[in-house]
């Protein structure tokens, strides 16, 4: 599965169903909807036990053949019959608004909590592992709170008060309810485990049937080049099959206990019946006396059934609300400080990499930067280029504190990133990725994405600094036009595009470019330059590119090799001096002109 060996053993140890205490938070706010909800509940509960009350008075009104008070037991029946439907509707309401409103909280809170994890934490669990926390589970509590928990408090109110009532009818025929109460108790605590075993289980397969789909989806270009189809489709029905499996046993378990507890309800009523019947033929009991009971027998009998029903739901909500606590509470590597620092304004853009070591937490014995002191003036335009692996996206990753170095600090402006709140130092930084995000909205609003307040007239600017405009306002609807999951109406280039426009829309003093233009044919990676030269001025620039034609303009190239820095000087410094970047321009300047 998805998560650690010892967060399976923790879960392991804490399977019960007091984990639904932790939704006590987020019920807290409404308690005052809570008690309205319960004051129903016990209204209906009570109405419930009153009404066998007017059934033995009824009987023994015929029996007795008192036509006036048999009149007034059947109005007083009738009166009850009407408060339990009235009582019944507003527990319904009340419990269910409560129950969707909790819900509501829950997803609200989880994904307020992992929209800011850092990429260190999405490396020890899979996206899809999250989502089926915020939907399948939350789902699953949504409706044991709105329904099951509140007919196991009914019905545990109705079992208490019917064996109050029970003994208070006859004493004797209670005697032999009780007898038949740890018969049924025992296959109810013994298989209840077992259920509670395959209710996780089956929770934690279909997070993992979630996850290996979403995977396979996101990806579904690269596994259709590849024809893995059949590959994809094979690995996605083992885990569907092995959750229908788990589900399988968990449905024939609950199946057998709920034969079992049945069956021994209804053969101790019918041994109470027939001991009853015979004290109302020797006169120990009236007809009516017996008739009360058998109905109290019959709704702590169902009380019985239905607890044993709702107890696996029950169980299966707590595994649910452990995996969504055990989520909310994870720790994150990368947390903002108590009392962060402010970052100075205005903000000059100085960055500084002070003898930075880090290894990314799923590779722990390779490092990704190895000793690395690095020093960028405000304004400056530094390159970064180096063969794949050497380091490069992990200098932008750092600086944006996706990562906290193992050892050394990171600095803008003389302030450790690890001193101030992420959400402040990442307004004065404006990221181009090697593959740019585009979101299933407009095309303006994709733009806009990186300062919302953004006129419509600033974005259709920025994107003409981007040489975007001209494709985008041929789009149907224009800027309007919705451009699909993952941008599936823009080429390669054309998303870059959009994203160097988001870049330019953000105006932030250190811009930081990686592969920007890798994606772009010739002509439009002339003009897209022209306005990453233009956007560069007067603002710190951080770039990444393979294609050395692209950084042969910048005031330092950077040369990494292997986590380390090999070299520094401009583009005919380090041509003239040999070494990795000299190679690398003649083996890419050779293969250009070849080609």
């Amino acid at each position: 599965m998805t998560d650690t060996s010892a967060a399976q053993e923790h879960r392991a140890k804490s399977r019960n169903i007091g984990a639904l205490q932790g939704l006590w938070p987020f019920m807290r706010p409404y308690r005052g909807l809570l008690a309205i909800a319960l004051l129903a509940l016990i209204s209906t509960a009570a109405i419930t036990l009153a009404l066998p009350l007017a059934v033995r008075r009824v009987v023994d009104g015929f029996e007795a053949r008192e036509i006036a008070l048999l009149n007034q037991y059947f109005g007083g029946a009738f009166a009850l019959a009407g408060l339990l439907a009235l009582g019944t509707g507003l527990r319904y309401y009340f419990v269910t608004r409560l129950g969707e409103r909790l819900v509501a909280d829950i997803r609200k809170a989880l994904f307020s909590r992992v929209i800011n994890r850092s990429p260190a934490f999405y490396e020890q669990i899979m996206t899809g592992e999250v989502l089926s926390r915020l939907t399948t589970d939350t789902t699953l509590i949504q409706s044991v709170v709105g329904s099951s928990v509140s007919i196991a408090l009914r019905n545990l109110l109705m079992l208490i008060g019917g064996l109050v009532l029970l003994a208070l009818t006859s004493a004797k025929l209670t005697g032999f309810v009780l007898l038949m109460v740890p018969v049924i108790i025992v296959p109810i605590v013994v298989m209840g485990r077992k259920l509670r075993r395959l209710s996780r289980e089956n929770q934690d397969w279909i997070a993992a049937s979630s996850a290996n789909a979403s995977e396979a989806l996101s990806a579904v270009q690269t596994v259709q080049a590849n024809t893995h189809e059949a590959a994809s489709r094979a690995g996605f029905d083992r885990v569907t099959e092995i959750s229908f499996d788990v589900a399988r046993r968990r449905i024939f378990t609950r199946a057998l206990l709920t034969v079992i507890v049945i069956f021994l309800v209804f053969a101790g009523i019918l041994g109470t019946l027939w001991a009853g019947a015979r004290d109302v033929a020797a006169g120990a009991m009236t007809p009516g006396e017996l008739a009360q009971f058998v109905i109290y027998a019959v709704i702590v009998a169902g009380s019985v059934g239905a607890l044993s029903e709702i107890w696996s739901e029950l169980q299966r909500a707590a595994g649910a609300t452990e995996r969504i606590i055990e989520l909310l509470h994870a720790t994150d590597s990368v947390q903002d400080p108590a009392t962060p620092l402010p970052l100075p304004r205005p903000t000059k853009g100085a960055v500084d990499f002070d003898d930075v070591t880090f290894h990314y937490p799923t590779r722990p014995g390779q490092q990704a930067l190895n000793g690395v002191t690095l020093r960028v003036a405000p304004g400056e335009t530094v390159a970064l280029v180096g063969p794949s692996g050497a380091g490069k996206t992990t200098i932008l990753q750092l600086l944006m504190r996706y990562y906290d170095p193992h050892s050394g600090a990171v600095r803008i402006d003389g302030v450790d990133l690890r001193d101030m709140a992420r959400n402040d130092f990442r307004r004065a930084v404006a990221l181009v990725p090697q593959e740019p995000m585009i979101f299933a909205t407009t095309a303006m609003d994709n733009i806009r994405f990186g300062r919302p307040d953004a006129s419509d007239e600033e974005v259709i600017a920025a994107a003409r600094a981007a040489h975007a405009d001209d494709f985008l306002s041929a789009l149907p609807d224009g800027y309007n036009t919705q451009l699909g999951e993952r941008g599936v109406m823009l080429s390669g280039g054309q998303k870059q595009r959009v994203a160097i426009a988001r870049a330019i829309l953000r105006d932030a003093p250190i811009l930081l470019l990686d592969e920007a233009t890798s994606a772009l044919d010739a002509e439009s990676e002339a003009a897209v330059q022209r306005a990453v030269d233009h956007l560069s001025r007067d603002r710190t620039t951080i770039v990444i590119a393979h294609r050395l034609a692209t950084v042969k303009q910048a005031d330092r190239i950077i040369v990494f090799d292997e986590g380390r820095i090999v070299a520094t000087g401009t583009h005919d410094h380090l041509v003239a001096q040999g070494g990795l970047y000299a190679r690398l321009a003649q083996l890419q300047f050779t293969a250009g002109q070849a080609a």
